[in-house]
């Protein structure tokens, strides 16, 4: 990834860690990170991973789209590419990404914020996915839900697999302050 795309992501970050009140420090500590390497992500330097962008929203009590909402480009990697494709601004909040995974590989995800759920399609390939302890095999054009909540994971065989994700957060009854901006423009998906 260039620097444009994590300068929107780290612009992202710091917009909703101030708006929270939070010190770097402070995010850091809660998200496991070094306080450097926040400092970095917020000044659109680094590499941050999918993991470490999930955390920083788990911590920031937001939808993982809305750090990446203004990013253009698909974020990954180790084979796996996600796109935010639409963002929903209802209650509760639903995120869709479009997702590639490259052959043999396995992608471990870390708990989400609690009550979320993912409702996986498959377009491509085939898929071996859901909470760790209950992984389900899914051909093309089937889907499968599971609590996001837990670790989860996604595994291919020896080819690529593409799926659409759809991310259900918790209805909140006092909905969901994020401070950032929401540009629910459609991206183009290449299929």
């Amino acid at each position: 990834m260039n620097k444009p795309i994590f300068g929107s992501l780290g612009r992202n970050i710091q917009k909703l860690r101030m708006s929270k009140s939070l010190s770097l420090s402070q995010l850091a500590q809660d998200a496991g990170l070094a306080k450097s390497n926040l400092s970095r992500i917020e000044q659109g330097e680094g590499n941050p991973t999918l993991e470490t962008i999930w955390r920083l929203a788990v911590q920031l009590g937001v939808p993982f789209g809305d750090l990446v909402a203004t990013v253009e480009s698909p974020l990954g990697e180790n084979g796996v590419q996600v796109r935010l494709i639409d963002q929903g601004g209802d209650n509760p909040r639903v995120d869709v990404y479009w997702m590639s995974c490259a052959p043999n590989t396995i992608k471990q995800s870390e708990p989400h914020i609690a009550g979320t759920t993912e409702t996986i399609t498959l377009i491509s390939g085939e898929l071996l996915a859901g909470e760790n302890n209950d992984l389900h095999h899914l051909s093309i054009g089937k889907a499968h839900t599971f609590a996001a909540d837990v670790p989860h994971s996604y595994q291919t065989d020896d080819s690529w697999a593409t799926l659409m994700v759809v991310i259900t957060y918790v209805k909140n009854d006092s909905a969901i302050q994020t401070g950032v901006k929401q540009d629910n423009t459609k991206q183009d998906v290449s299929l």
